[in-house]
């Protein structure tokens, strides 16, 4: 289904017009996401029943011919619109130099509780909590799968894992770690805790190093907002941990904590 585009004002492609206005205003259960990597590793997982759809793709020309490959791979229900590059970004609002664009639908969420119940006997997760900012989502996103993390938490504060930014950021991570949503860190602690989760708290208060920490089982990983950080209820219901750092600084940025981190904890 690959349809030529020649006019930004095509009403087929309004979905894809003015991108970043779409991504403040939100999608209401759908996705945009970006680049040659992100759209090999969402076409990769297509077809599950658990996995994401895709909706349509909108490509420069010098994209589509790349991308025969990927192309040829896709449901032939999906539409493949094709525009030249100077028509892509009028439709998009700005220069898309990767000029490659897909809107998918997202899958449904699942409950966090039988998201958790799918984990086997050892398990990773991650809980982010009030995070904000869609980079350092999309960098924990981005560590969580690097280092095998089973699926992550966050809470009603905190910022869309499938924002555009994020995805990006996280190099499609965000769309196959599976996550959910909690109310907030004192509910996440507890869901963890009924099944059998350690629970460990990073601060530069924490108190204990990472270093000493032994990989449980079933762990699980907090992370909170820079600043701020976790709630003092939230530190109090966990084993706080702490990255030791050299004197006249103790702090790093929260997607750089989650790596080091998980790398310690994955054992990789």
């Amino acid at each position: 289904m690959i349809l030529p585009v020649t006019e930004a004002a095509d009403p087929r492609i309004a979905d894809f017009r003015d991108v970043r206005e779409r991504d403040l205003v939100g999608r209401q259960g759908s996705f945009m996401a970006e680049g040659e990597v992100v759209l090999r590793l969402l076409v990769s997982r297509l077809g599950g029943a658990d996995s994401h759809r895709l909706r349509a793709l909108l490509l420069s020309e010098a994209q589509a011919m790349r991308l025969a490959d990927v192309i040829t791979a896709l449901p032939e229900d999906v539409p493949i619109y094709v525009a030249g590059q100077k028509v892509m970004d009028q439709v998009v609002g700005f220069p898309i130099h990767r000029g490659i664009l897909a809107l998918g639908a997202a899958r449904p969420l699942p409950e966090p509780g039988a998201l958790l119940d799918r984990l086997g006997e050892r398990a990773l997760v991650v809980a982010a909590l009030g995070l904000t900012n869609h980079d350092n989502m999309g960098g924990i996103f981005r560590n969580a799968a690097a280092f095998g993390a089973d699926a992550v938490l966050i809470d009603a504060a905190s910022c869309d894992p499938l924002y555009r930014k994020a995805i990006r950021v996280s190099v499609g991570a965000s769309l196959v770690v599976p996550f959910a949503r909690v109310a907030d860190g004192a509910a996440a602690v507890d869901l963890l805790k009924t099944r059998g989760f350690e629970v460990v708290a990073l601060s530069p208060a924490g108190r204990e190093p990472l270093s000493r920490l032994v990989r449980p089982p079933r762990v699980a990983a907090l992370f909170g907002t820079e600043g701020p950080g976790l709630p003092d209820a939230v530190m109090a219901m966990t084993r706080t941990v702490a990255i030791p750092m050299a004197a006249g600084f103790d702090s790093l940025n929260v997607a750089t904590t989650s790596g080091i981190v998980l790398h310690h904890l994955s054992g990789v």
